[in-house]
């Protein structure tokens, strides 16, 4: 940790120049998180063909790794996945994954009480379907 900026090996390296999150008082930003893997950054249930364009995705083994991915930050800046206060969604094909999404999203988010937002927008800049932007409010006491 660095000062007030996250960073840590057990999620995907930012792809740019920015922290995994951010502490401000007891609130807690993380930036935009994929589902690439850490380590390899490959990105889960994704299909190239022999020219590496990506042909077809799988939307429930992505949102799996994204889910994994922000826990992973959570922890490393000391907070719970119960912390989350507000969930930004993006896909990028809102008709075709918003069902598996949402189904998966209830899976994961069972008792937890964040505000959530689902947007569907034309591309994120690496060949993901979905990305999320948390914010989490952190407890007074480190755990």
């Amino acid at each position: 940790m660095n000062g007030d900026s996250i960073r840590t090996d057990a999620a995907p390296a930012p792809v740019g120049a920015y922290p995994h999150a951010r502490r401000v008082g007891n609130l807690l930003f993380l930036s935009g998180v994929g589902p690439r893997q850490p380590g390899s950054n490959a990105i889960p249930g994704n299909v190239c063909d022999a020219d590496g364009r990506l042909v077809d995705y799988d939307i429930e083994a992505q949102c799996r790794q994204v889910f994994a991915n922000v826990r992973a930050v959570l922890e490393a800046s000391g907070a719970a996945w119960t912390d989350l206060v507000d969930v930004t969604v993006f896909l990028t094909d809102m008709q075709r994954d918003f069902a598996i999404y949402n189904r998966l999203y209830a899976e994961y988010f069972a008792g937890v009480d964040a505000c959530r937002t689902t947007l569907g927008i034309s591309a994120l800049p690496t060949p993901i379907a979905i990305e999320l932007k948390c914010v989490a409010a952190l407890p007074a006491q480190p755990r």
